[in-house]
């Protein structure tokens, strides 16, 4: 299961990780691209250590927008995330989200930075990565 920084963007790193579960401190400010369904649960695991941006898979939605749950979630804690559409992206594969998502869905904090629906995941990250806090 990859749990990898892929590159840096103006000195941030990008982390792939297939599954959020294994989100550590070393993701604290970074931008993680996972693989990981948007549902609130993954949403809990990102908050324990806030990336500058999160991208979930939106799993097709889910029953009552459960695929995105996260997103609004991660928005009460002051988190920019995103989803990708499921029809762009294997769930459970952060490489091929980096590599071919498009984003589907994109929260108030997500929003303030820049990042727009229809973007790829690297233009999502290009949008956060300038402002190191």
């Amino acid at each position: 299961m990859r749990n990898e920084t892929l590159t840096r963007i103006n000195g941030r790193p990008v982390i792939l990780m297939d599954s959020i579960s294994l989100i550590d401190d070393t993701s604290r400010g970074a931008i993680v691209i996972c693989g990981s369904h948007g549902g609130e649960i993954s949403g809990a695991f990102a908050a324990r250590h806030p990336p500058r941006l999160v991208v979930f898979n939106d799993a097709g939605g889910g029953k009552g927008g459960a695929g995105t749950e996260a997103i609004a979630f991660l928005d009460r804690q002051g988190i920019a995330s995103a989803a990708v559409s499921h029809t762009s992206a294997r769930i459970g594969d952060a490489e091929d989200s980096w590599s071919n998502g498009v984003v589907s869905a994109v929260g108030q904090v997500a929003q303030a930075a820049g990042i727009r629906i229809g973007w790829s995941v690297r233009q999502a990250a290009e949008a956060v990565a300038g402002d190191q806090e």
